[in-house]
This record gives C-alpha cells, structure tokens and sequence, in this order.
C-alpha cells in the first residue's frame, strides 16, 4: 500500500497538467524544481525541504537518463531514471515527479505555469530556465543557497579513490 502511494506520485506530462490545475483550483501555491538527483545527498534534502516551504505543493521535474547522459556524461546517471524516480516520489516534501526527455525542463514549466519556480543558489536569476515563463504569468523564482561540500560529483570522486 505505501509503495503504490509513493508510485502513484510519479505522473506523466499529461497527469501532472490535470493535477497541477486541480491543486490550483483548490488555492494552492504550486512550486517547481529539477534536477537529476543521480545520488540523493544530504544537499539535496535541505534544498527540497526549502523549496517545498515555499508553497504548498512541490512538483519535482526528474531528467530522464538520456538527458542526465547529455548533461553529466558517458558515466551518468549511476542509477536508471525509474530508481530515481521512485526515490524521490518517496520523500514527504515532494508531491509529484515529472520525468522529462529535454535538456531543460522549459517545456514543463511553460505546460504546469508553476506559481513559484526554485532552484539552487549557483544560479542567477536572469540564467534560470523557465523563470522568464513563470514571473511574466506572475509568479515568482526563488534561489535557495547550496549545502557546501555536499553533491553527486564528490561523492562518486570519492568512489573512485
């Protein structure tokens, strides 16, 4: 029974659009991030924890393996996209993960028009994918600081040594 709830968090493009708009309907401040979340780390759950404060849902885009491929390189993802995916539906902060095939979740965001779009402190507002969509639909884009010494790279740098 809790494994089909976390499973039944993961939704396509089309059943996140229905939700997205349920949850909006119902008055609820949607917020949305993405990433890869190749090894989930400590990093990571401070980031979601916080992003997830700063609304009432958090929809979590989740790249696909081909994308994490194109990004990340030949060695990425370490685990296949369903495996990230369910372990990231399995955290209470986040409401729902998309997979999405492009390198950028722009597609996402315009389809979902979050309220409040999220992502880590090494980027600059002016450079966020999608923040352009979102605050002329009249949200808002929020940077939340990283958690040093904490990320995927490191982490497989130390596998290897």
């Amino acid at each position: 029974m809790k494994l089909q709830q976390i499973q039944n968090k993961i939704k396509s493009f089309s059943e996140a659009t229905a939700k997205v708009a349920e949850w909006k309907t119902s008055g609820k401040k949607v917020v949305f991030t993405n990433g890869c979340f190749d090894l989930l780390h400590r990093g990571h759950v401070t980031y979601l924890a916080k992003a997830a404060d700063e609304g009432d849902v958090l929809v979590l885009g989740l790249n696909d393996d081909a994308s994490v491929r194109r990004l990340k390189g030949a060695g990425r993802p370490i685990q296949d996209e369903d495996a990230r995916a369910l372990v990231m539906a399995s955290l209470d902060v986040i409401d729902m993960v998309v997979l999405f095939e492009d390198d950028t979740p722009l597609e996402l965001i315009k389809l979902l028009m979050p309220d409040i779009l999220v992502k880590g402190g090494d980027y600059v507002i002016d450079n966020i994918v999608g923040a352009n969509e979102v605050i002329s639909n009249g949200g808002k884009v929020v940077t939340i600081p990283i958690v040093e010494g904490y990320s995927t790279t490191s982490i497989e740098k130390k596998l290897r040594t």
